[in-house]
């Protein structure tokens, strides 16, 4: 095919088409091959982001009962997994990812309960609501009510923390997690 090509020669429209084939029948594989492999690193990156997201989670339930050094250790244990599944997350998943989104729920009602931060809970929970929001055309149908869900639990979450915050009388905790 190179060969064929660098001649420079004009090729009649037979042998365009037979080229054409050619190119196509290899390239073709390659391309699935691609696709392939993408795939693979995709739902790689997907089921780290969900291990991580489950240990940050049962570490966050610990803490809620733990006490003194105890206490600490599972806090900083679950930080570490929440943050390590929020970086992957942010390189490999879109925005919308209903396991993105999960643990962006998760994650911000931590900072609310387990580390007091409000303002950390509120600006994680936005970001993540407002990048799935401009996102919101590449949702496919499967995980569609999915991410829809999650997103109206952050968006709750965020009117709570914010009423919260301002001096209102919602109770902290209130809000969903997923």
């Amino acid at each position: 095919m190179k060969s064929v090509t660098e001649q420079g020669a004009e090729l009649s429209n037979e042998e365009r088409n037979l080229l054409s084939v050619a190119y196509k029948n290899v390239i073709g594989s390659r391309r699935s091959s691609w696709r392939v492999v993408s795939s693979i690193e995709l739902t790689e990156a997907e089921s780290k982001v969900f291990y991580l997201k489950m240990k940050g989670d049962y570490y966050h339930y610990l803490a809620e009962v733990a006490t003194g050094d105890d206490k600490k250790g599972t806090v900083d244990q679950s930080q570490q997994a929440y943050q390590e599944a929020f970086e992957i997350s942010k390189k490999e998943m879109q925005p919308t990812h209903p396991i993105r989104l999960g643990l962006a729920l998760n994650f911000s009602v931590f900072y609310y309960e387990i580390l007091n931060s409000p303002e950390k809970a509120c600006s994680l929970a936005k970001s993540a609501f407002d990048e799935a929001i401009a996102e919101l055309d590449t949702l496919s149908e499967g995980s569609y009510k999915d991410s829809t869900v999650i997103m109206q639990l952050l968006r709750d979450n965020l009117t709570l923390w914010t009423s919260d915050t301002q001096g209102g009388e919602a109770e902290a905790g209130e809000g969903g997690e997923n």
